[in-house]
């Protein structure tokens, strides 16, 4: 596995490549020993444009390890734009089961791709910001990133 870093006024984002695709990427605590390949490179590159508000859709191959309901939550979020939101239910409703809005919450949880699958870009059905894996705080400062570069 191959491991790189982007600071953020949010916080440490890892980035975690296998060799062929990203596996993961999330807000981290520490950073363990950096071990660049060229897909972290073009990773944290990309991060760094999107933070900076220049870019607004990924181009990276992505893996993903999850359920097949996971996986097809996970497609969902790919959908939202750039600066939208989706509320839970409205996920729920896309993939075909109005009532799976929990579901729904609880895949985004173990979304193991943060910000490249945008489960910050789901919201409460109230307007409200509710779970994050990364933080509320964090959830917010992506939200209010995109809004103000749309």
């Amino acid at each position: 596995m191959y491991v790189g870093y982007v600071e953020s006024e949010a916080g440490l984002i890892e980035v975690i490549s296998d060799g062929t695709a990203i596996v993961r990427c999330g807000f981290v605590s520490e950073k363990q020993k950096e071990n660049k390949d060229k897909l972290c490179v073009d990773a944290i590159q990309q991060l760094e444009e999107y933070l900076s508000g220049k870019r607004k859709v990924f181009d990276l191959p992505l893996k993903v390890e999850g359920t097949a309901f996971q996986k097809k939550v996970w497609k969902a979020l790919c959908s939202i734009a750039y600066g939208e939101t989706r509320s839970y239910k409205e996920i729920a409703i896309q993939i075909g089961n109005e009532r799976a809005c929990r579901a729904v919450g609880m895949a985004n949880n173990k979304n193991p791709i943060g910000i490249l699958i945008p489960c910050h870009r789901v919201i409460g059905t109230n307007h409200k910001l509710v779970g994050y894996a990364g933080g509320l705080d964090k959830k917010e400062f992506l939200l209010k990133l995109e809004k103000e570069n749309k």
